[in-house]
Order: structure tokens, then C-alpha cells, then sequence
């Protein structure tokens, strides 16, 4: 399940900077849209059926995503990103891939030996630099995204 778990988050990180860069770029990627939010959403509830020490920092980060994708979803599909709901599927859809890439960073730092050793306790400042460094790479990130697509036709239906 590990393994199904980390394909899906991979997947989702892979499809989501497609989409998050046609986005950028003023393009509407359908298929590419609904893949990032399957495999997003299927990572996030795979993530609950892991082994765990209780309701963890990695269960609250699944719900924070969860949360956000279904307002990216209803945005997207139910509202078909007219008037505000441009904005709230742009945010949502971004931090959703943050959130996904931020795990992907701790994991990074727990499993590959020669960021462990730089950061051992998940807490030094390489880990802390990293982390701000991608959380503001995702602010300019979505800002773009916010000023450069605009929906131009509406979006497939799922």
C-alpha cells in the first residue's frame, strides 16, 4: 500500500506542475487537470489507511488537502470557474500541489542519507530553508497563475 500510496503522490505532484505551468502559460489542460486531482485526491485519502501513531501531522495535513481539493473540484467542476471561483480553483488547485510537495520535501529529508544527515530531527535550518524556499517558489507560482488564465472555454465535465 506504501508503494500505491507514493505512485499516486508522484503522479499528482507531476500532473499538477503540468497543470500549475499551462496555467501560467493561459492554457485550460482537461485531462491533465483531472488526473492531478484524482491522483491528489486518492494520495491524500490513501494517506489515512497508513500505519500511524494517532491523528499525526500527516493526517491533519490529508485533511488541510482534502478540504482544499473539494473546494478546487466544486470551483472547477460545479461552478465551472466563473466569476471568484477562477480564483478559489487557482488557490486551492496550487496550494493542494504545495501541500503534496511539502510532504514530498519531508519525506526527502527522512529516507535520502545525505539530507538526513543535514537534517536529522526534520527541525535544522537546511529542512526550514528548503521548506520556506518552496513554499515562496509556490506564492510566485500561483500569483502568476492568478494573473495569466483565464477561462476561455468551459471546463470538461468529470
Amino acid at each position: 500500500m506504501v508503494l500505491f500510496h507514493v505512485l499516486l503522490s508522484l503522479a499528482g505532484i507531476v500532473s499538477g506542475l503540468v497543470v500549475l505551468f499551462a496555467m501560467i502559460n493561459g492554457r485550460q489542460p482537461g485531462g491533465w487537470t483531472a488526473l492531478f486531482l484524482a491522483t491528489t485526491i486518492l494520495t491524500s485519502a490513501t494517506g489515512f489507511v497508513l500505519p500511524s501513531m494517532g491523528f499525526d501531522p500527516a493526517r491533519v495535513v490529508g485533511v488541510i488537502s482534502l478540504v482544499a481539493l473539494a473546494a478546487a473540484v466544486v470551483a472547477l467542476y460545479g461552478f465551472h470557474l466563473r466569476g471568484a471561483w477562477r480564483g478559489t480553483y487557482i488557490g486551492t488547485a496550487t496550494f493542494a500541489l504545495y501541500l503534496n510537495c511539502f510532504v514530498g520535501v519531508v519525506q526527502a529529508f527522512q529516507k535520502i542519507p545525505a539530507l538526513h544527515a543535514l537534517a536529522p530531527k526534520g527541525s535544522e535550518p537546511p529542512f526550514v530553508v528548503a521548506q520556506i524556499l518552496l513554499l515562496g517558489l509556490f506564492v510566485i507560482l500561483g500569483i502568476l497563475a492568478l494573473r495569466r488564465f483565464r477561462v476561455t472555454q468551459p471546463p470538461l465535465q468529470a
